[in-house]
């Protein structure tokens, strides 16, 4: 039998735990006054049906992680969003390579890279999460475990991502769009009754990237970032950008040094700004802290996120650098 993840942390229970908890009470302590007890959803450009299962499956007392993966599996199955999962945009060469991850409130990860032919990414990453003792898969490691696991393996273009794709091998020329069709990588964040948080991730990545790109999607720091004392961000729009600032860990670590939600996004993206030429390159963030205050930021105007409460569900148009 292999070693998973939870017997791996068990072994190291014995070592880490107890400061940690120590910290982590006294961090409840002192926010108890100020929690909130309803579920929160936010999830990346308009993913109203992610959201709304989400937030159904955290109603019905279901746990953050299954909630997250059911959210976003909705977008992964849907043909017509062509920057996550099946009828995703394919590499130069012409395979759809997908990327996700996924985060818990005790701040362990799973996430698989560059995975063909599996619809559903972010379930392979929870099992990475949940069933191993690493943090990412990738490539032909990743297939081979989810293929173990039981998944089953299919082709995913469709007839419009493959016409598509014929229509881009005339010219043959990559350059990223801004707020390609309003949408993009789904990231989701949510935060239950008990003022836990998690996420999670998902893409297909750049339209017609190189062969074995791998974004920032998939990255915990970059893509995704949880701590459950602070708060939690998530990461969409040009990844290599991402990737370089660390920038959902960033605006997580400013919210614990005292920032609110909407100051770190704007910093995080900042400081992308201030290292890159962005006139025409699209990030944007979204963060939500313990006690359910939410930021969005992003460098260029039509960024926008769904925010779930319960049974209210609202798209929101987040502010940018450039007007």
């Amino acid at each position: 039998m292999g070693i998973t993840r939870r017997y791996f942390h068990k072994l190291l229970g014995t070592v880490v735990s107890l400061p940690l908890i120590t910290r982590c009470s006294k961090v409840a302590q002192n926010k108890s006054s100020t929690l909130s007890s309803g579920n929160l959803v936010l999830s990346t450009w308009n993913n109203r049906r992610a959201n709304e299962t989400a937030i159904n499956s955290l109603i019905k007392n279901q746990d953050l992680l299954t909630a997250i993966e059911k959210g976003i599996k909705t977008v992964e199955a849907d043909p017509d969003d062509m920057s996550v999962g099946y009828g995703g945009r394919p590499d130069r060469d012409g395979n759809v390579t997908l990327d996700a991850c996924i985060m818990d409130h005790n701040g362990h990860a799973g996430a698989v890279t560059y995975l063909k032919n599996y619809m559903h990414p972010i379930s392979i990453a929870r099992k990475v999460l949940e069933d191993t003792p690493h943090v990412i898969l990738s490539g032909a490691g990743a297939a081979k475990f989810a293929e173990a696991q039981g998944y089953k393996s299919q082709d995913l273009m469709t007839d419009k991502s493959r016409k598509e794709y014929q229509k881009w091998l005339e010219k043959g020329l990559y350059s990223p769009k801004v707020n390609i069709e309003r949408h993009d990588t789904i990231g989701m964040i949510a935060s239950d009754r008990d003022s836990n948080m998690s996420g999670g991730c998902s893409t297909s990545g750049l339209s017609y990237k190189m062969a074995g790109r791998v974004g920032d999607s998939p990255i915990i720091g970059a893509g995704l970032y949880v701590d459950n004392d602070y708060g939690c961000a998530t990461a969409t729009g040009l990844g290599e950008l991402v990737l370089e600032s660390c920038t959902t860990f960033l605006i997580v670590e400013l919210m614990r040094q005292g920032l609110s939600p909407q100051k770190a996004c704007e910093e995080a993206i900042g400081r992308v700004i201030s290292k890159n030429s962005t006139k025409n390159i699209q990030v944007g963030v979204i963060a939500m802290d313990k006690n359910q205050n939410i930021g969005a930021y992003s460098i260029q105007k039509g960024f926008n996120f769904v925010k779930s409460i319960d049974t209210e569900t609202t798209l929101i148009e987040a502010n940018s650098y450039y007007r």
